[in-house]
């Protein structure tokens, strides 16, 4: 997702064509691109008219001009109450605006709806910018490189950086729906920001250290086997800690049923000496104080302990980067809670202390944040152990990455059962005195998967459901023979396709929302599922393919097709859409959801299936089947940068 490498139209060539529908220049109004997003030169032109016409400045005409989900309201929609006029009847001044729209060669007569005021482009001249525009930008058609810009207006200045932390598992436990929801929306945020030309920094802030680790180290030493520890890091690891963890909770049953006996061997005057011998042992030498051992050899440094420690975190990575991999998801960090140093902590924490932040409770360490807002309550940072919490760590872990990194944005990618976690860590940065790294930072909710197991039981690793549905998909690509033989590699297409599935059916809804794993219904190819937006790419590609196996002198560059054979309706819609797309992707950024770049593809890719019968590519005259296949090529373009925004593999075959 590199915007920068991005090829367009030049000026002289969009001044060209708009000189053959009738218009003298390019309209560019500030801060706008026509060489990458059509919808600007539009939106620049009705600014030009609107402002001559009713005498009102451009720049507030330029920001009521909106981009429109519905086709039938316009291209553009004016809100005519968003201008700001005094003393006028809205709907009237809507009116008036309309009829007043002086004529125009590439926008329709207004359209008025009450108080809105919709703009129609013209076809002709709108399929002559759009097609050779996504035909010469290819990739990087819709993305805009200048929007990271530090200054739009001096390159020099650099770009923003953002860092985007997600998935974030703990090592030597499952990897559950909670870290795929963060994997697949943060990998879209990273896609997403680096198409806006930000300088990404992508952060995998590992579960790796804590007494679990001393738990994990005994385990080992007990149930653990090098070789399983070579071929599968994350599985075998697990299943040590599961092991060790029941011995451990059996010897805390054993010990709460002692001291029972031995109060009641008391109170009757017996002796209990041999409990008392028998409970001794277990507080002394059982997994809990074992465990407790070993993690405070980690704390000293102690080099046994902690190259036990690196060496399950090292392999541990290696796995998850093979799995990440089939995600198309990569890392240029993996941070860790291990990671943060103790000075950042205890810095943070005398700081709370001596601006009266932190104060102390029944001997542990507390933020009251009442006093802020009663939703926020009251955070600890320090148990009456003396052992700091996550928070402690997260405050430390976010004044480190600011002075490593020193970003203009940093996003948590985290479950929307830690709302209040976050909230209190970023109210704690801004009263110790930090706000300007507290304003920078975003937290990105999510709900929950409901029922995520597959037909081997409830899943545990991310493996696991990935194979499934593999499996599933294969099953369904079998059910066609004819299909399936023609299919190079059909092992590794059920699994890109299984892939999709997956994370198609994670970005339908808003982010928010909670979503039932469904894999019967997720693998179809019925309804807006992965599957079926992997099929329309594939048939896309398979006209092209059917078009030059019937005429082999094709020419490769269709960029300079007679677009004005495009007079159908139908050729009509789809340009429309095509011509939106760049508008969608900032839409997109407002609202940092996935769901509205994956909606625009579905109703994209519905408009171009049922175009199919209407223009009809193979059969048709030269110069009309060289203008069709120009623009299902560009749709296939669209449809391919919108999949890989999402972080999905677009298949050519299937």
């Amino acid at each position: 997702m590199d915007p920068s490498a991005t090829s367009t139209l030049s000026i002289d060539e969009i001044s060209s064509a708009l000189k053959k529908v009738g218009l003298d220049s390019v309209p560019q109004e500030p801060n706008t691109y026509p060489a990458l997003n059509p919808f600007d030169i539009y939106r620049s032109h009705i600014t030009e008219l609107l402002a001559k016409q009713t005498g009102i400045d451009a720049s507030t005409i330029y920001k009521t001009l909106a981009w429109t989900a519905k086709p039938e309201n316009g291209d553009l929609q004016m809100a005519v109450p968003a201008l700001r006029i005094k003393g006028k009847d809205m709907k009237e001044f809507a009116k008036e605006v309309a009829e007043n729209f002086p004529e125009s060669p590439i926008v329709e007569r207004p359209v008025v709806n009450g108080t809105w005021v919709g703009f129609f482009f013209k076809p002709a001249a709108l399929t002559s910018l759009v097609l050779p525009q996504i035909l010469k930008a290819g990739p990087s058609y819709g993305f805009n490189p200048n929007l990271g810009l530090k200054d739009p207006s001096d390159p020099s200045a650099g770009r923003k950086k953002v860092i985007v932390e997600f998935s974030s598992p703990n090592i030597a436990k499952p990897f559950h729906a909670g870290h795929l929801r963060s994997t697949i929306i943060g990998g879209f945020l990273g896609n997403l920001y680096e198409g806006a030309g930000w300088e990404v920094i992508r952060m995998n802030y590992l579960g790796d250290w804590g007494k679990q680790y001393g738990v994990l180290a005994v385990g080992f030493d007990k149930f653990g086997s090098e070789a399983e520890l070579e071929q599968n890091p994350i599985g075998h690891l697990y299943d040590v800690y599961v092991k060790i963890s029941k011995i451990s909770h059996d010897e805390g049953e054993a010990a709460k049923a002692l001291k029972a006996e031995i109060a009641k061997l008391k109170e009757e005057g017996k002796d209990a000496s041999a409990q008392e011998a028998e409970l001794k042992k277990i507080e002394e030498e059982g997994v809990d104080q074992q465990a407790r051992n070993y993690f405070k050899r980690m704390v000293d440094g102690e080099p046994t302990a902690l190259g036990i420690w690196k060496k399950f975190r090292d392999l541990s990575i290696v796995k998850y980067k093979e799995t990440y991999a089939r995600l198309n998801i990569r890392y240029d960090e993996y941070s860790g809670e291990s990671q943060v140093k103790d000075e950042s902590m205890d810095e943070a924490a005398r700081i709370m202390q001596e601006k009266g932040v932190s104060e102390d409770s029944e001997g542990a360490v507390i933020v009251d944040l009442t006093k802020y807002s009663k939703k926020l309550g009251k955070a600890i940072i320090k148990k009456k152990d003396g052992t700091s919490l996550y928070l402690t760590r997260d405050i430390g872990a976010a004044w480190e990455r600011y002075q490593k990194y020193h970003f203009d944005k940093m996003i948590y990618v985290v479950a929307s059962q830690q709302d209040l976690h976050l909230a209190q860590l970023f109210k704690i940065q801004e009263a110790m005195g930090r706000k300007e790294v507290a304003d920078k930072c975003q937290h990105i909710n999510f709900g929950m998967v409901l029922g995520m197991s597959t037909r081997k039981g409830t899943a545990k690793f991310l493996d696991d459901i990935l194979r499934d549905v593999g499996e599933k998909m294969h099953e369904v690509m079998r059910s066609n023979e004819d299909k399936y033989r023609q299919v190079e590699d059909p092992e590794k297409t059920a699994d890109t396709l299984g892939i999709s599935a997956v994370m198609v059916q994670d970005m339908k809804g808003k982010r928010i929302n909670n979503y039932n794993f469904d894999m019967d219904r997720m693998c179809s190819f019925e309804g807006d599922t992965g599957p079926y937006l992997q099929y329309a790419h594939a048939r896309l590609n398979s006209i092209e393919r059917k078009a030059k196996a019937a005429v082999p002198d094709l020419p490769e560059d269709l960029s300079t097709a007679d677009f004005s054979l495009l007079k159908e309706q139908h050729a009509v819609e789809v340009v429309r859409q095509l011509a939106s797309w760049p508008d969608v992707f900032l839409n997109t950024i407002k609202t940092q959801e996935p769901t509205t770049v994956l909606m625009y593809l579905f109703k994209m890719s519905h408009m171009v299936s049922s175009s199919y019968d209407h223009l009809q590519v193979v059969g048709s005259d030269r110069e009309v089947m060289i203008a069709r296949l120009a623009l299902y090529k560009a749709a296939k373009q669209v449809l391919n940068n919108g999949m890989r925004l999402l972080g999905l593999s677009p298949v050519e075959r299937m």
